[in-house]
């Protein structure tokens, strides 16, 4: 299950790239390439604000994965609850002579 929530955070990253490599830093975006265009073509007026769902959806889609994989981790065999090996042998201390 752990590795299905890997590959499902790695193409949010994915997502979450495109959607921020798409936006100008400046506002323009891609309603600048269509500035021309956009009585014409419908929805370019506000690709601003889809951008921007898309990028706050793809980071809280990633947050919430995260959290959701720390429930599928399971502890090391072996491991005590203070999170260190427990040791196989124990003895006693050395007495004094």
């Amino acid at each position: 299950m752990i590795s299905l929530i890997t590959i499902l955070i790695l193409l949010a990253c994915v997502i979450l790239g495109f959607f921020i490599l798409i936006q100008n830093p400046k506002g323009g975006g891609l309603t600048g390439s269509f500035g021309t265009m956009s009585s014409q073509v419908m929805g370019v007026k506000q690709s601003g604000d889809v951008m921007e769902k898309g990028t706050w959806t793809m980071i809280s889609i990633i947050g919430g994965l995260c959290i959701l994989s720390i429930m599928f981790f399971q502890k090391p065999e072996g491991a005590d609850r203070s999170g260190a090996k427990a040791t196989q042998s124990k003895s006693a201390p050395a007495k004094k002579k």
